[in-house]
């Protein structure tokens, strides 16, 4: 640009550090920034895989043998108490 635009851009403001411990300081953010990124997703596969093994052992319990006889029933009931609205005169 011109000399004398009136706009000056700095990489570094008045109070910053130099730029060399500004690159050290840079590095030192991305390696925690990586690591607390590793742990998050260590952390949230194991969640998903712990819930994964837990559902499964939590299988439905083996189906009663009374209890599908009572449905049986009840819709026996449903179909008979269907038929005799059927047959009542409107």
């Amino acid at each position: 640009m011109t000399q004398g635009s009136g706009i000056e851009t700095y990489a570094n403001g008045a109070n910053s550090q130099p730029a060399a411990s500004d690159g050290a300081a840079s590095q030192v953010r991305d390696k925690s920034l990586r690591r607390a990124l590793l742990f998050v997703g260590i952390a949230a596969a194991s969640a998903g895989i712990a819930f994964a093994i837990v559902r499964a052992t939590l299988a439905r319990p083996p189906s009663d043998p009374t209890t599908e006889r009572i449905q049986q029933l009840i819709d026996e009931a449903n179909r008979l108490l269907k038929q005799l609205d059927e047959k009542k005169p409107g």
